[in-house]
């Protein structure tokens, strides 16, 4: 429950956690590195947990939110594609965003909103290629163009003779 209550709070998946090992009493600040859940019950099965130095930068990775609807899918039909979902970043552990927040408001159809167009957030590197990274983008609507029902011909069932054809036997 505490664990629980620890990572949906503000801080998310990114929440430092302050660890005390049983029979000692210092507090060693770690985040959570993996989480296993049971598939069915949803119940938490296994933790790895990742001990961190408050004032040495690490990496993390998080995710990406859309803010706005895109010009491009509000008056052209456009659809909108999630390309990338999370970025790699580096921060201190108290600066890691819980997510980043990409305005894909002006976007039309044909264009593309890369890493470069994100604004930098105070304290944090982004380690993906800010060019090459594409975060989303918008297209023109396909039309689905469903094919003709073929007409099949009807068979007999084996060994009847289909009727007009009794003499060819």
């Amino acid at each position: 429950r505490d664990l629980r209550a620890a990572v949906t709070g503000p801080s998310g998946l990114h929440a430092i956690l302050d660890v005390v090992i049983e029979g000692q009493k210092t507090v060693h600040p770690s985040v959570l590195a993996d989480m296993q859940r049971d598939p069915i019950r949803g119940t938490v099965s296994h933790i790895d947990l990742r001990e961190v130095r408050l004032d040495q930068p690490i990496q993390a990775t998080v995710v990406v939110h859309f803010v706005g609807e895109p010009v491009g899918v509000k008056n052209a039909g456009g659809v909108l594609a999630h390309v990338t979902r999370e970025l790699h970043v580096e921060a201190l552990p108290m600066e890691i965003p819980e997510h980043i927040d990409a305005d894909v408001s002006a976007l039309e159809i044909g264009d593309a909103l890369r890493l470069e167009d994100i604004p930098t957030i105070d304290g944090v590197s982004f380690l993906d290629d800010s060019h090459d990274t594409v975060i989303a983008t918008v297209s023109a609507p396909r039309a689905i163009v469903e094919p003709e029902a073929e007409v099949e011909e009807e068979e007999g069932v084996e060994g009847e003779v289909p009727e007009g054809e009794e003499g060819a036997a």
